[in-house]
């Protein structure tokens, strides 16, 4: 099984439009960075998003490392600055799609976000 992780940091109060537009960001991104095969499975298999949430900027760059490590595909969004937040802020990271088992391993014991 394969899947798509979305996390956002929850310690920016971003509106709820906000907030979709940033895992929108993040979603694509990310499938743009994995491979045809990964595309096509999660494709076939229903393209599972799941999206989580973290305490701050410093707890997702450190997702991100993982993910790297791992390399798993993923993508980090930084707000353009245009409407809610100034320019750079880093908002949310996509990461996969990739095989469910492994991207757990990083964001596993992560809460969803409500």
């Amino acid at each position: 099984m394969y899947k798509q992780v979305l996390i956002v940091r929850e310690d920016l109060g971003m509106s709820p439009g906000k907030l979709a537009a940033q895992c929108a960001h993040a979603s694509i991104g990310a499938w743009k960075r994995s491979g045809r095969i990964a595309r096509s499975v999660w494709s076939v298999e229903g393209e599972k998003k799941v999206v989580l949430k973290v305490k701050n900027e410093k707890k997702l760059l450190e997702l991100e490392a993982k993910a790297k490590k791992m390399k798993l595909p993923c993508f980090l969004v930084r707000d353009a600055g245009r409407t809610e937040l100034p320019e750079g802020t880093i908002t949310c990271l996509g990461i996969g799609p990739a095989k469910e088992k492994v991207i757990d391993k990083i964001t596993g014991s992560l809460p969803l976000l409500k």
